[in-house]
């Protein structure tokens, strides 16, 4: 055999071995890449379906309890506020009412008692990025989109929004758990429980505040109130919910108003009363004294956009008197609060 003959075999020879090579090198990557793709397919899968279990949970009883129990204080109490996507968004009134919990005094440990509410599955997702408890109510028309923007004082998504509330608070009453409901256009500035009456079942923040608190005359506010879950105030709520029905077109406080002279509230043994603006202020009638108030609410004031404004100037005035001496701030006690003058809303 030639030198030729040989080296045309042994070409021959390696060229087969080659070929075997790459036809084994490429049967193993797809199957690799099948493999690969099986399990990508099979994880992503399962992430899917575990989000949407997780998605479609929410609204249940079953997940109510969950989350307040995860929520509740050692007494069965927490702290309710509710949300849509206007109120959630970054910058407006709900990061500003967390704000406010984590710069009061001695209330940023009520942040792990306070339960978030979403209306809609856009704020109920902002929740989930900023806080351990939400909770998502659904209603049949959370799916066409009817509570995702402001709901404009007296329309009909205000109204159907704050029958919900109404509602789903008889709902926490039956469960057996105590509540504060704050609005998310509220700032904490100080705890507020030492404020509260011991020997009330039903307590209401006011826009305007007489003097005194067992007088049904005050006109209540109910984006504040401190309920105790008891027979009376679950019979409370019962009749206040269903009294909208007999008063069609009045929005939940205003039947509130109507429903608080009622014989049925003597008869059942309900201990309402008023809290002080003293301590819980608002636009309406804002608080004279900053070492005393608890609470400050953009009450009388229409318009999301002006809320944000203005809450984002009491924020200023409160950060401005803590950067005060103490020995400032004790003589602050002695003179009228001096709020930021606001632009938007009118104090």
């Amino acid at each position: 055999m030639g030198f030729m003959d040989y080296a045309t075999m042994r070409t021959g020879i390696d060229q087969r071995r080659v070929l075997k090579f790459a036809v084994i090198f490429l049967a193993a990557g797809v199957a690799c890449f099948a493999l690969y793709k099986a399990k990508f397919i099979s994880s992503s899968f399962d992430l899917h379906f575990l989000r949407f279990a997780s998605f479609s949970s929410q609204g249940t009883r079953e997940e109510m309890v969950r989350v307040f129990k995860g929520a509740s204080m050692k007494n069965r109490t927490i702290i309710l506020t509710m949300v849509n996507e206007a109120w959630a968004r970054p910058n407006s009134t709900f990061d500003l009412m967390m704000e406010s919990f984590r710069i009061g005094s001695n209330t940023s440990w009520l942040l792990k008692h306070l339960v978030v509410v979403a209306l809609d599955p856009n704020s109920y997702s902002r929740c989930m990025e900023l806080h351990p408890h939400c909770y998502f109510l659904t209603s049949p028309t959370t799916e066409n989109n009817y509570t995702h923007k402001e709901a404009y004082f007296m329309t009909p998504r205000y109204f159907e929004m704050m029958w919900r509330r109404v509602d789903f608070l008889h709902t926490v009453l039956q469960l057996g758990y105590n509540f504060i409901f704050t609005d998310a256009d509220i700032m904490w500035f100080r705890n507020p429980f030492h404020r509260f009456f011991e020997d009330a079942d039903f307590q209401i923040s006011c826009d305007r505040f007489n003097g005194n608190s067992l007088d049904l005359n005050n006109d209540p506010n109910n984006g504040f109130k401190y309920v105790v879950s008891n027979e009376r105030t679950i019979k409370f709520y019962k009749l206040w919910y269903e009294s909208r029905k007999k008063y069609p077109g009045l929005h939940e406080q205003h039947v509130l108003n109507r429903i608080k002279h009622k014989p049925f509230i003597k008869k059942i043994g309900l201990k309402m009363r008023f809290l002080d603006t003293l301590y819980f202020g608002g636009f309406c009638e804002p608080s004279k004294d900053f070492n005393q108030v608890c609470t400050m609410h953009a009450n009388c004031c229409m318009g999301l956009d002006n809320k944000v404004h203005d809450l984002t100037l009491v924020l200023q005035a409160w950060q401005a008197f803590l950067s005060r001496p103490s020995s400032n701030q004790d003589m602050a006690s002695k003179e009228p609060a001096r709020w930021r003058t606001t632009k938007k809303c009118k104090l």
